[in-house]
């Protein structure tokens, strides 16, 4: 009904563009206000009907509650650095290995066993998480902080291994082989000549390990159960929430507190991800 030349109209499309941009923008941040607001209001206020989206009455409170550990809060963020750092160096360790073998090596079977190590990563860890928890079981692992490791990297590394098999692919082999001449053997051409060039590569691997192990919630559940190995989301979802209270105020402070720094850590390290990210994308 309308045919507009937006192209004639450079300021009516800037308008609408600004708005289509807008749209998503407040959806995908309205939980991010919600949470900063909620965490600054008292507990009666987060059931108020109708909501005030901004605190009419201000407090400090629940950020207070949280640092002085009245809810366990220091314990779990503890539990979930220790637990999430482990699974970095180990899945990172393991990994580099693994993916430069597959780079460079020639051996029967290996795209069938990339295959499989792929297609691992397409189940969903509820799937598994009854079998690991029997096996746990068996070995004695439940309820600490190796058997949370391993699980954590047992999901997170098919994912890393393609990811530095892409970036070992993108080191020019006539560097490995200058290095043969020189008389290093392949263990020494990987420590020595390849991981310096896929540095990238090793900080988005590590970031993707480290932050799969942080915000990890079914396999801290369903692993521990007593409070003091809880990581963070377990933490949380069994301490806040309950049939007879729900502590919304302390549980958003205590969510402000723990994504301050892994924003800060994704924002300092976004130009390596992408980099990385790219570079493993060359060759595949």
């Amino acid at each position: 009904m309308f045919d507009i030349d937006l192209d004639h109209h450079p300021r009516l499309k800037a308008v609408l563009s600004t708005a289509l941009l807008a749209i998503p923008f407040l959806f995908v941040f309205f939980p991010t206000f919600w949470m900063l607001s909620t965490s600054l209001k008292p507990n009666k206020d987060a059931f108020q009907m109708p909501p005030h989206w901004i605190p009419q009455e201000w407090t400090l409170e629940n950020f207070m509650d949280q640092l002085e550990d009245r809810t366990g809060f220091v314990v779990y963020v503890r539990n979930g650095v220790l637990v999430s750092v482990a699974t970095t160096l180990l899945t990172t360790a393991v990994a580099v290995p693994a993916g430069y073998a597959f780079a460079r090596l020639r051996f029967r079977a290996k795209r069938t066993l990339l295959l499989i190590i792929l297609a691992s990563q397409m189940f969903p860890p509820v799937i598994i998480v009854i079998t690991l928890y029997m096996l746990y079981g068996q070995l004695g692992l439940l309820d600490s902080y190796t058997g949370m490791v391993i699980a954590f990297t047992s999901y997170s590394l098919p994912f890393s291994v393609w990811m530095m098999r892409g970036f070992c692919e993108t080191v020019p082999e006539e560097i490995e082989e200058a290095a043969f001449v020189d008389g290093c053997d392949r263990v020494a051409i990987l420590w020595r000549v390849v991981v310096p060039l896929i540095k990238p590569g090793l900080i988005a691997v590590g970031l993707f390990s480290f932050l799969h192990a942080w915000n990890n919630l079914i396999f801290a559940l369903s692993l521990t159960s007593s409070p003091d190995r809880r990581t963070i989301p377990p933490g949380f979802l069994l301490t806040y929430v309950g049939e007879f209270q729900y502590r919304w105020g302390e549980m958003f402070a205590g969510a402000v507190i723990v994504t301050v720094p892994t924003v800060i850590l994704f924002i300092g390290l976004q130009r390596f991800l992408v980099r990385g990210l790219t570079a493993g994308a060359v060759k595949g």
